[in-house]
């Protein structure tokens, strides 16, 4: 009986110091690296899975490369295939802190934060600054931001006969809903 009450005291105490922990399998990430005059590059995976842990800032995202949808197929298969080689590389993660975050401080009205942290895609990892509107609304956390990566940056070659035809800077934006966990 002893060992049953320790062990019940055990894990309430270990609930206690755990980390808060909010997280979403639904994240929005979009990248557009369209140029004027040609068809829009633009890509959306809505299917990103994020974690926020609201103690200390810490932050992580993975994408599954393939859940990158475009208007055109075509594009999409030539991305999968030749770009991204996503049989080769089929995810792309980040990991970084938001700078400065205190749970206790958020409020209706979003704030700016820095996130800092290492994005890895195509095999390379690559340090990412980026500005993050964060706000927290009905027991959930709020995260829009967006940031600029150059596909040369990745080790990603695109071809001399459409290099006018796709950005040297690529945009991305992320949108995330987290709950508690």
């Amino acid at each position: 009986m002893k060992n049953l009450i320790l062990l019940i005291v055990t894990l309430s105490l270990a609930n206690i110091v755990s980390a808060q922990k909010y997280s979403t399998k639904t994240g929005k990430v979009t990248f557009e690296a369209s140029v004027p005059l040609f068809e829009d590059v633009f890509a959306q995976d809505d299917n990103n899975v994020a974690v926020i842990n609201a103690d200390n800032g810490d932050f992580a995202s993975i994408s599954v490369v393939k859940n990158f949808h475009f208007k055109v197929k075509l594009m999409e298969e030539h991305f999968n295939e030749s770009y991204a080689e996503s049989a080769k590389y089929p995810k792309t993660t980040f990991k970084g802190k938001i700078v400065n975050f205190d749970k206790t401080k958020l409020t209706a009205s979003p704030q700016k934060y820095t996130i800092q942290g290492t994005l890895n895609f195509h095999g390379v990892d690559r340090a990412i600054n980026s500005t993050a509107s964060i706000y927290t609304k009905d027991g959930k956390i709020y995260m829009q931001g967006a940031f600029t990566a150059k596909p040369a940056d990745f080790k990603v070659t695109i071809p001399k006969m459409v290099t006018k035809k796709v950005a040297e800077n690529v945009n991305v934006e992320y949108n995330y809903v987290m709950l508690k966990q």
